[in-house]
């Protein structure tokens, strides 16, 4: 795929998102805030078995943050804590397909830093720096 199919997708993502929503019942969620442009997200996890079995978030923002959100979340489902502890912004730019660049990877990465905060918590360990950084 070029550069302009894999912002089309992200666009697509974003008018057409997979998993927004609530998540009743959920083992692990967390809010997110980008406060320099005011992107906000929640995402809420159900892990069965280490793995995670659904996910969904709410929230609102650009066409970057959430379009990966919903390209994350969607990406996400059957895999372990322990790979969601570990990922990081390369594999979130796999997912995602482009790099937003330095001033726009906030927003790209918004919904990776809540994600992995969510399970850090459930897991009732401390956030790594790496995810602070994010």
């Amino acid at each position: 795929m070029d550069l302009d199919m894999y912002a089309e997708e992200l666009l697509y993502s974003y008018e057409h998102p997979h998993n927004k929503g609530k998540l009743e019942g959920a083992d692990a969620e967390m809010h997110e805030e980008n406060i320099s442009c005011g992107d906000k997200i929640t995402v809420y996890l159900k892990i069965e078995d280490g793995k995670v079995s659904d996910v969904k978030f709410e929230g609102s923002g650009c066409v970057i943050s959430m379009g990966s959100a919903s390209m994350l979340t969607e990406s996400i489902k059957g895999k372990s804590v322990a790979e969601l502890e570990s990922m990081g912004k390369t594999g979130l730019l796999q997912v995602i397909g482009i790099d937003p660049g330095p001033v726009r990877m906030h927003c790209a990465t918004l919904s990776l830093r809540a994600v992995k905060e969510a399970v850090f918590k459930y897991d009732k360990k401390p956030v790594d720096k790496t995810t602070k950084e994010l």
